[in-house]
């Protein structure tokens, strides 16, 4: 047995280097900031594929913008795209675009996210990066954390922590109400002419076959004239077979889309938890979760990167004033409206296209945004709430309290393109 390498002892240990670490990491590299140890692991299994994160941010900036307006400037050299206009296509083939102005939709592709995040760490003497499989992280007798890692040697490191920010994903998801999933499949695609309109983003595609049960969509984002990101994604309890999605692709992309001729460059999959499940961000004194791990991804829509980088600045901030605290990256009340609709898709009482589709048809773009995002104000749920059907809903929300929380699967997460 390999005998532990003794360690200096750092402020704080980040496991993870996905976008909650390196975020986490990234806010405290400020001056002042504590020291901290980022557990990235090494090439190999552990390691996720690229992958795509996307949010929207206003356009432009103004005197009176607020630190949430500010929390992407620092990543604007890591956008690889972003469209001022988002399009909705119902069943029938009815589109919908809308101007969210002052808001754009924004791509981050994670092997620019890293390159970024990384020479910037570099430069931070604060910071270290240590390539290494976390094994255990657990709380110690004298309220101090460690972490056990195994380096590519083999060789076994023990880091001490007075807090640790752990965003691996969960094993098992926590107890729930509702257990559905986002998952999909995507093809960045290279046609032979000019077939997509770089301004458009295409958020939800429902002119695709609908599964028995939950709802499916097609994504598209246009790079250039004939480069996008095609996704075929499902909401509901089990992923397909990579063959299931690839079939899937190949009739939205000739069928749907009719793109003619056209070359697969690049391919990602991935699976989103979306469920009422409570998420709990401390594990003991001086461990905590973040990311997906600790809620950040917001139910009902599988988002996540804007979510991280408020709980991140949050974190930061209270570690600058003496505290270690992981808030809730999304309020009370919009955690009980996601459950409300979850459930109502998986029990069927709503239809998910003719929803999703009446959302874009009858609420101002900018407040839909802001409403799926958390920012909105209780009046403006109320009058968001009105725009669906209010008999499901409520019916939904009444029993809700009655049921019963229970135990997940064994999941199969990735962090795609929210």
């Amino acid at each position: 047995m390999n005998r532990p390498v003794p360690d200096a002892t750092s402020d704080v240990v980040v496991v993870g280097g996905g976008a909650a670490g390196l975020s986490l990491a990234l806010r405290l590299t400020a001056p002042g900031s504590p020291t901290v140890t980022l557990v990235e692991a090494p090439d190999g299994p552990l390691r996720p594929p690229e992958r795509t994160w996307c949010y929207w941010d206003q356009a432009t900036r103004g005197p009176h913008d607020t630190e949430d307006t500010a929390d992407f400037e620092e990543f604007e050299e890591a956008v690889t795209a972003s469209w001022s206009r988002l399009r909705v296509h119902g069943r029938d083939g009815d589109a919908i675009t809308v101007d969210p102005a002052p808001l754009r939709y924004r791509m981050v592709r994670s092997a620019d996210f890293e390159r970024l995040a990384h020479a910037r760490l570099a430069r931070s003497p604060g910071v270290r990066v240590l390539r290494a499989t976390a094994d255990t992280v657990r709380n110690t007798a004298d309220g101090t954390a460690e972490v056990r890692c195994t380096t590519p040697d083999g060789a076994t490191r023990l880091l001490r922590a007075r807090h640790v920010f752990d965003s691996r994903p969960r094993r098992v998801l926590p107890p729930a109400r509702t257990r559905l999933a986002q998952h999909f499949r995507g093809w960045f695609v290279r046609t032979d002419t000019a077939r997509f309109d770089p301004r458009v983003a295409d958020l939800m595609d429902f002119r695709v076959p609908q599964p028995p049960h939950g709802l499916a969509f097609g994504y598209v984002l246009p790079l250039a004239p004939d480069r996008a990101l095609v996704e075929y994604t499902e909401f509901s309890r089990t992923p397909l077979t990579t063959d299931a999605y690839e079939t899937a692709l190949a009739r939205y992309t000739h069928d749907v889309l009719e793109l003619g001729a056209f070359t697969v460059e690049a391919a990602e999959q991935g699976v989103i938890p979306m469920t009422d499940a409570r998420f709990a961000r401390r594990v003991g004194p001086a461990v905590h979760r973040i990311g997906t791990a600790g809620g950040a991804t917001r139910p009902a829509t599988g988002y996540t990167f804007a979510a991280v980088q408020r709980q991140s600045r949050a974190i930061a901030e209270a570690l600058h004033a003496g505290r270690a605290l992981v808030p809730p990256a999304h309020g009370r009340r919009a955690l009980a409206m996601d459950a409300v609709l979850l459930r109502a898709l998986d029990t069927g009482r709503i239809d998910g296209p003719d929803f999703f589709t009446g959302l874009f048809r009858r609420v101002p773009p900018h407040r839909l945004l802001r409403f799926l995002d958390g920012d909105t104000a209780p009046w403006e749920d109320w009058g968001i709430g009105l725009r669906t059907p209010v008999g499901p809903m409520l019916r939904t929300a009444l029993e809700l309290p009655f049921l019963p929380r229970r135990p997940h699967g064994t999941p199969r997460t990735g962090e795609g393109h929210r």
